[in-house]
């Protein structure tokens, strides 16, 4: 009997082939560094063989930055991390390297890593450890326990970092004095071992635009602590004394670019720092940086930024009178940045009558500042110069508060002045009803005589009635009986009116006045 087995297909054993492949290629198609395992977010490090010898650096950086968790264990020959090393993972927020032989961290290992939350650098060989790579770090957690440090200044700082942060269990931190003796750390009393303070002359700093001025800073602790000035993006000429105490920062020819900056003085030494910060406020006089032609929007606006401190007031004339401003003319200010000002002259559906010269007056205690623009809203409705901007701007009437009263006589403006056309319009509208009201009235009375009246204003009768014949034809045969070429008025008798038909009584409305030829 032959007994048959299945053997794989070729199709089955090249899938298998390709998963294999695919999995062993997996750490190097991410840039995992060597000796390590590495997902998207996370990577491991815990053989002991061969092990790591320098902090893992991605082969290929363009997957680094979505690492946010980096495990290191058991690597007895991994004694530092380094600068630019950790940098490479800027997502990176929970660092451990635990069961190691590190021994030193430097200065500027975190400085790219401001996300960092989570760091344990417990049972290492670390003796010391510096504060400034961790200074800018917003840590929750920050875990050292089982390393022999050694008591001294450098490392009171992690006990001053303990006492102010609160944790679930209290670390087993201790140090080794010179006697070899261990001792724990919240009992650690070295001599001449202080937090440095810094303390200035001056928290609130004023000068006038041009002036100089000079800050000093008194620092304390021990070490005496080392002192610097920050002075971040000032523009103004300076210079400082930091080997004295009090050390001094002078600037020189303060410019006005520099009012609101903040001057910090910080004192640092192996214990920690502190820092003192002071604003500095320059005065000076206005100025007018920005200001343009109108331009149309929700409203019409002469945009303009002015700079001064402190605060200018603004005053705006037209035409060389003083625009006092109302509800359709007023100044408004959109954005205030520091001593700068950022806003508009907004006019409310201005006409023709608001062209012309307007001029901005910036003015405070230091000075003066002013500027000219030239708006043209609209053209004069008739004079042919061009076509009217908006057809409902008429619907604005102008009062003399919003063009201004001038304190000068000669050059005032008043309504009269601003509205004389549209009086000598408004007398022609007024004659012309006046004609239209009386004429309307004439022809209600005659039209009442006509119906009412019995007799004919003119001695004229209607020669009986004739058979057959409308209303309008007896008066047209009355008519015929006229011997001179006078203007007559026809009258209609009450009973012929009565003995009209509808028709005739359309057709006599609409003849009111007939002249009568000789020859008929």
């Amino acid at each position: 009997m032959v007994s048959w087995r299945r053997r794989p297909g070729p199709s089955l054993a090249r899938l298998w082939g390709l998963c294999c492949l695919v999995l062993g290629c997996w750490p190097g198609a991410l840039g995992c560094p060597a000796s390590c395992g590495c997902s998207s977010w996370r990577i491991w490090c815990t053989g002991s063989s061969p092990g790591i010898a320098s902090f893992p650096v991605p082969q290929k950086s363009a997957e680094s930055d979505n690492v946010t968790e980096i495990y290191i264990a058991n690597q007895p020959n991994l004694e530092s991390i380094n600068d630019n090393e950790v940098g490479f993972y800027v997502g990176l927020k929970n660092l451990t390297v635990v069961d190691s032989g590190l021994r030193f961290v430097s200065r500027h290992a975190f400085v790219k890593n401001v996300n960092l939350q989570y760091i344990n650098l417990s049972r290492n060989k670390l003796s010391s450890l510096s504060k400034k790579p961790f200074r800018h770090l917003g840590l929750s957690d920050l875990i050292l326990v089982d390393n022999p440090f050694k008591c001294s200044c450098e490392i009171m700082w992690i006990k001053k970092f303990q006492e102010t942060k609160f944790y679930t269990e209290t670390q087993d931190l201790y140090c080794i004095d010179d006697n070899n003796k261990r001792t724990a750390l919240l009992d650690m009393k070295v001599p001449n071992c202080d937090l440095p303070s810094a303390n200035l002359s001056n928290y609130n700093i004023t000068v006038v635009e041009g002036k100089s001025i000079t800050l000093y800073c008194d620092t304390t602790g021990g070490p005496p602590p080392n002192v610097s000035w920050v002075v971040t993006n000032l523009v103004s000429n300076h210079e400082s004394d930091t080997n004295k105490n009090p050390a001094s920062l002078t600037i020189k020819n303060v410019s006005s670019m520099d009012s609101g900056l903040e001057i910090s003085c910080v004192a640092e030494n192996i214990v920690g720092e502190d820092q003192a910060s002071a604003e500095l406020t320059v005065f000076f006089a206005p100025n007018i940086t920005f200001i343009e032609s109108p331009t149309p929007d929700h409203h019409w606006c002469i945009p303009f930024t002015v700079k001064g401190n402190p605060k200018p007031t603004l005053q705006w004339f037209y035409e060389g009178a003083v625009l006092n401003e109302s509800e359709y003319i007023c100044t408004k200010i959109h954005v205030i940045n520091q001593s700068e000002y950022h806003g508009c002259l907004q006019l409310d559906n201005p006409t023709h009558l608001n062209n012309g010269a307007y001029t901005l007056l910036a003015k405070n205690d230091y000075g003066e500042d002013e500027k000219r623009v030239d708006a043209h809203f609209m053209s004069v409705p008739g004079d042919g110069s061009g076509p009217i901007l908006d057809p409902d701007v008429y619907e604005y009437e102008t009062t003399p508060n919003d063009l201004g009263d001038a304190t000068n006589n000669s050059n005032q403006i008043t309504s009269t002045d601003v509205s004389n056309k549209e009086n000598e319009d408004s007398i022609t509208v007024y004659v012309v009803v006046g004609i239209a009201a009386l004429v309307c009235t004439g022809l209600v009375i005659t039209l009442i005589i006509l119906k009412f009246g019995r007799h004919s204003k003119f001695g004229m009768k209607v020669h009986g009635e004739v058979k057959g014949v409308g209303l309008v034809d007896q008066i047209w045969l009355s008519l015929q009986d006229c011997d001179n070429e006078e203007q007559v008025m026809v009258a209609v008798n009450s009973d012929v009116h009565n003995n009209s038909t509808a028709s005739d009584n359309n057709r006599l409305g609409f003849v009111l006045f007939h002249k009568i030829p000789l020859d008929g």
